[in-house]
Order: structure tokens, then sequence, then C-alpha cells
């Protein structure tokens, strides 16, 4: 990975539109050079389809990650997002499209995403978490079980249930540029995202206890603005710092970040139709060890979740 010497090494851990939000703030600072590392657990829509189809590793979160980090123009960037409505490819997005055209013509997928992110002028770069097939797995209170990201993601079982455990089967090795890029980094940053589909993944990935501890960098964990049912419901601040802790092991973070702004209640009733409610956080609860950061976070808009400005402002203060 070719990084100029003045720039910082921020690495980004997660999939979705949470690291998307990261993402986007973190470009607009020149002196930093921002590599997100992605899962490769997601297995729904348009991606599980190629996934099972053409055998191709999973393109989503990578395309996203790809999107929020190109420079290239704004046709480009609509057409990598555009999804068909209608016909064979319908529900596809075209960006995933060709990641897996991509991988099946340069024969590997990581030699695709260093493809894609030269035709999309990424500034940073774009890393999957491994590069071997893993599928994702839950286990419930009453011990039941979920098998598929997707499932766990958008579950047909009794939402309520609380997770008791995740784990990979198949499971996967640390790709060895996330591992390069872990312990080189000036900054490792965990989320924020779906703590049991998108951050969690990345940690379960054999390999990546011994990078993030053998790290050097400041490694900061990003709490949700909002709980997910399904995975985190009834979560408060303290239970999502404990989970990532429990899957990263003990003095590993030294930082953790939370929100502090109230959303409007208009746009929490609309969030309650769905299940989901603001994660409200007990100091006293929060485990010792990390440093922990309150701030306004809250991006100002219907929609209830962080803003990218002000994340990547507080952020790149720990450089």
């Amino acid at each position: 990975m070719d990084i100029p010497k003045d720039k910082k090494r921020v690495v980004v851990i997660g999939g979705g539109t949470g690291t998307y939000t990261v993402l986007s703030g973190l470009k607009k600072y020149p002196h930093v050079f921002p590599i997100a590392i992605v899962t490769m657990a997601d297995d729904g829509g348009s991606t599980g389809a190629l996934r099972t189809s053409l055998g191709v590793l999973p393109p989503g979160d990578i395309r996203r990650a790809l999107v929020a980090l190109s420079e290239a123009e704004e046709t480009v960037l609509n057409l990598f997002n555009y999804r068909f409505p209608s016909g064979a490819v319908e529900g596809h997005s075209f960006g995933n499209l060709f990641l897996a055209a991509l991988e099946k013509t340069l024969g590997g997928f990581d030699r695709a995403v260093e493809e894609a992110s030269r035709i999309l002028r990424v500034r940073g770069a774009v890393v999957p978490v491994t590069l071997d097939k893993v599928r994702l797995h839950a286990e419930y209170a009453d011990g039941s079980m979920a098998h598929g990201e997707t499932n766990i993601d958008i579950p047909k079982h009794d939402a309520q249930l609380r997770l008791k455990r995740v784990w990979l089967d198949p499971s996967g090795a640390l790709n060895p540029k996330a591992r390069e890029a872990i312990c080189s980094a000036d900054l490792v940053i965990v989320g924020p995202g779906d703590l049991y589909t998108s951050i969690v993944p990345n940690l379960l990935v054999r390999g990546m206890q011994d990078a993030l501890k053998e790290s050097k960098a400041p490694k900061v964990y990003v709490v949700n603005v909002m709980t997910k049912l399904g995975e985190t419901h009834g979560f408060c601040a303290h239970m999502f710092v404990e989970e990532i802790t429990r899957h990263i092991g003990e003095n590993v973070l030294t930082h953790v970040l939370y929100n502090t702004a109230q959303p409007e209640e208009r746009f929490l009733e609309f969030y309650s139709a769905e299940g989901a409610v603001y994660v409200v956080c007990d100091e006293q609860l929060l485990p010792k060890g990390p440093q922990y950061l309150a701030h306004d976070v809250l991006a100002i808009g219907s929609l209830i979740r962080h803003d990218p400005d002000k994340l990547a402002r507080v952020l790149t203060s720990l450089l």
C-alpha cells in the first residue's frame, strides 16, 4: 500500500452506512489517508444473489466504502450506485455487478477492489477484512438460531430476543493487507454501525484481535446513536462498549466516543415505530479503561444518524 509519508493512516473497521459516514468526513482532511477495512459477511439482497449465483465475495459494503472515498465525478458515482428497477438484473446495483465482473476477469476480489479504486479515484484505500468466504450465525437467549447475515439483520423470529453469541462458519483469516494497515495505523476507528452484522463480523476474523493488540495506535469505538430491533434492542451505551470489549479483548480500546445531542421528539416517534430507540448513556455504568469522549455528533435532519463532519472533527483530534 503506497501511502505518502506526510499522511496520517486512519483505519476504519466496519461496514454499511456507518462506515460510509465516517469515511465521508475523514476524506475532507488533506493530512489523513483513510483506510476502510470492510466486513465480508453480507449475504442479503443483490450481494447475496451474486454470492450464490456467481460464487463471488460480497461486493455491497465494499461498493459503499469505495463511493465514500471516491473523488470521481458525480455522474460516475451515481452510476456506481444505480440500482436496476426491473428486468433480469432487477434489484442489483451497477457497482455490485461491476465488482463481480472485475473479480471474474482479474481472478481475485482483492485485485478487483484495487482496480475499482483506481477507476473511481479513491483517496485512501478499501480493504476486505478477509478474502475467505465466511458466513455469519447467531444464537439467541432462548436457544434458537439464525443463519446468514441477512437473517440476523432482518429477523424472522422474535426481534426482541437478546443475542447470546455470533460466530463465523466457515470462518476466515485476516487479509494480510488489513493486518498491515492496522499494525501501521496512526488511529483505528471501530464503528459506528449495526453491532452484530457490520462491526462484530470483522472482529471474529482470525488474526483481528492479535492485530488490534499489536497496533500502537489509539483505538476508538464510536457508539451508535440508535438501537436496532433484532440486534441491540434495549441496549444502553455501556452495553455496546461491553460487547465490543468482549470481542476484541480487555484493555484494547483506548477511547469511546458517544453522542450527547438529543434528537427531536417527532423524529424519535418515527423510529419507535420500527422498534429503534435513542441510545442513552449512564456514565456510572461505563466500563473502566477507555477514555470517554462525550460530544454532539448528531446530524441535523429527519434521519437520526451521525454527522460526518462532526465525527471527523472529534476523531482527527486524536491524531
